[in-house]
């Protein structure tokens, strides 16, 4: 007799994404310790999925006190001027040489919402006499749609600074 929840597809086992799950967890830990966006928010979410993409693709195994020794790596992932885009493409494209599942599924939702869902946020390379002041929230402020994975990459960048 199989156990409830399995197809019989899987050997009688059921898939159960735990890695990506994993990642996920920590990705969400890093960012609600740091506490630069509400967990409600799309912003908050962006961070997420590109830090667990982070976390899912780097390699090496991740739990316990080595979710600490492998901070540096994935800080300097997710440092400004890295080619983290082009790095996460061409990790996703391993992986599914190497084979899909459950985990890697995951992950490329992860990546296509990343890419394809733009947020209104602040445009930081508009000049404006006497600067943007980042507490003011005007009509006035210039506005730019920018991709999820452009915000969200720098916001868990920080929050990994912060942990």
């Amino acid at each position: 007799m199989r156990p409830e929840g399995t197809n019989g597809t899987s050997g009688g086992e059921l898939l159960v994404p735990m890695a990506w799950m994993y990642a996920e967890y920590i990705a969400d830990e890093l960012l609600r310790t740091g506490d630069l966006m509400p967990p409600t928010t799309l912003e908050f979410r962006a961070g997420r999925n590109a830090l667990a993409l982070t976390i899912f693709l780097s390699d090496g195994a991740v739990g316990g006190a080595r979710v600490v020794a492998r901070l540096d790596e994935w800080s300097s992932l997710t440092a400004a001027g890295r080619p983290w885009h082009s790095w996460v493409r061409e990790r996703l494209r391993e992986r599914e040489a190497a084979g899909s599942g459950p985990d890697l599924a995951l992950a490329r939702d992860a990546w296509r919402w990343l890419e394809e869902t733009e947020l209104l946020a602040a445009d930081l390379d508009a000049v404006v006499p006497g600067g943007l002041d980042p507490r003011a929230e005007t009509e006035d402020e210039p506005r730019v749609w920018t991709p999820a994975w452009e915000l969200g990459l720098p916001l868990g960048h920080l929050s990994i600074h912060l942990f």
